[in-house]
């Protein structure tokens, strides 16, 4: 009887293992990008950084929301692995898992870069990865 329980919580867990971590799909166009601050400008600290998003929707972490997801913010660094959950504690990957959609940011004088990742309810960027372009400016 016990080899029984034992067997049939085995198979428990490995169905629900695929689901617990399947990846998340983005939709066809789905595209993710930032309205502020521009390409080249020059501007000064704090910055405020106005996240855009397009063919998706603005959900919290932890939301299971269909083709919804949450913002990261990457700055002044290459991209973490997208095959993998996003870097917690990392202070140049900020996470906005209250589905915030603009921050300020405090920057040194000097040339800086951010870029935007979607991340699914967990943290997780979508499949495919849905990432901005890389913006370049200058904190005066």
């Amino acid at each position: 009887m016990m080899f029984r329980q034992f067997a049939l919580a085995i198979v428990g867990i490995g169905l629900c293992a695929p689901m617990a971590f399947a990846d998340t799909p983005s939709p066809p166009g789905a595209e993710v990008y930032i309205i502020s601050p521009k390409n080249g400008e020059t501007v000064s600290s704090p910055v405020t950084v106005l996240f855009g998003l397009r063919g998706m929707g603005i959900a919290p972490a932890g939301m299971d929301a269909e083709m919804t997801g949450h913002h990261h913010l990457v700055i002044d660094r290459d991209l973490p692995p997208l095959d993998d959950y996003l870097p917690t504690g990392d202070p140049q990957v900020v996470h906005f898992g209250k589905g915030q959609t603009e921050t300020q940011i405090e920057l040194e004088p000097g040339e800086h870069t951010v870029q935007l990742v979607l991340g699914d309810m967990d943290h997780k960027p979508h499949v495919p990865p849905v990432v901005s372009e890389v913006v370049k400016f200058t904190v005066k």
